[in-house]
């Protein structure tokens, strides 16, 4: 059996690292073989990618290198769509598999499709349910055009029953989610940021248009976690854009708002172990804190992991008075987990299964 990985980003690496590594693991022991071809659109230059990087966390290097990136939606989308279309007749896979929601998500899968190539997505089903986030589009699209809907969570699933998937012509499976894989994966191997922490401290990242973008909202969120540096430190990886977002607006932070430069993924690991809680606007972060028995608030209106909300574990808010008052009640309290909402950590197994017996 032949899989094409499409992967655009930094954390599908880190996914799909869990994959491959099942996928070696299932060679030495199984047939049928099973030939992985790596194909990497480059849609997110992330400097942290170096050769390291693939050493470091045992990830195999992209068999192509497209290199398609710094374009809108539509340029981006299309370029990639017709390099993977290439690929994909020379190729000739079985199965083309992606994962989550970017622009190569759904590159891949509609270059597969045209093709008559099945389509496997990894982390189907999920839904934000707000049509101004270019992920969400890409969601919808790849789930109805793929055969495999491989869903991290039983809300995943719900989602798709709601949208009449089982009345098409696919299979749907709660396999976990294969973020959960990653995290025990790596977690042991978390490394200190070359930088000097406070003691006790809470982990922001905000990154998202939505925030960043917006004056007001940017400076009402500000002002909360303002507030909150007051009581407690606060560690923050800052993006560049969103760097570059203050210092265009001349905002100022005060000491007790620490920013620090991007860090790797072993890095944010251990950022998350080490903090109190864990303030993100990120889709991922939300998740690994969680694994990693972390409250969260998440700095947005509403997120694709429900269930976390439902749970109680993860809070929406961009509010002043609210943000503090969840901060106040949350920080440094670590979250019991009596059944893991996503899987047992063999998910990538899981989806070889699903592969093999389709």
């Amino acid at each position: 059996m032949k899989i094409v990985t499409i992967i655009g980003a930094r954390p599908q690496f880190i996914k799909a690292a869990a994959f491959s590594a099942a996928v070696q693991q299932h060679n030495q022991n199984n047939e049928p073989i099973i030939k992985e071809v790596i194909v990497h659109t480059g849609q997110h230059f992330d400097a942290n990618m170096s050769a390291v990087f693939f050493e470091e966390m045992q990830i195999p290097k992209p068999d192509y290198l497209l290199d398609i990136n710094s374009l809108g939606h539509g340029a981006m989308t299309g370029r990639m769509l017709e390099a993977i279309e290439k690929i994909l007749i020379e190729e000739k896979p079985d199965w083309v598999l992606v994962y989550g929601d970017t622009n190569s998500t759904l590159a891949g899968a509609l270059a597969a499709s045209k093709l008559h190539i099945k389509v496997a997505h990894v982390e189907a089903g999920l839904r934000s349910f707000n049509m101004k986030m270019p992920e969400e589009i890409n969601r919808i699209l790849t789930d109805r055009i793929s055969k495999l809907l491989l869903c991290p969570s039983e809300s995943a699933i719900a989602n798709l029953k709601k949208e009449g998937f089982e009345q098409m012509n696919c299979r749907v499976i709660n396999v976990g989610d294969i973020m959960y894989d990653t995290t025990l994966m790596f977690s042991a191997k978390a490394r200190k940021p070359k930088v000097d922490l406070p003691e006790n401290y809470a982990l922001l990242t905000m990154h998202r248009a939505e925030n960043t973008d917006d004056l007001q909202r940017l400076k009402s969120i500000l002002s909360g976690l303002i507030a909150i540096s007051k009581h407690q430190k606060i560690v923050w990886p800052i993006h560049p854009r969103t760097k570059k977002i203050l210092e265009q607006n001349a905002i100022t932070l005060p000491k007790t708002l620490i920013t620090i430069d991007p860090v790797g993924y072993l890095e944010m690991l251990y950022l998350i172990k080490h903090s109190g809680l864990v303030l993100t606007d990120s889709g991922g972060l939300q998740k690994e804190a969680y694994f990693l028995k972390k409250y969260c608030i998440t700095l947005r209106d509403e997120t694709e992991w429900v269930e976390l909300v439902e749970q109680k574990f993860n809070f929406l808010c961009t509010e002043e008075e609210t943000l503090l008052s969840y901060f106040q009640k949350y920080f440094n309290k670590p979250i019991t987990v009596v059944k893991n909402i996503y899987g047992s950590g063999d998910t990538a197994q899981k989806v070889i299964e699903s592969l093999l017996f389709f």
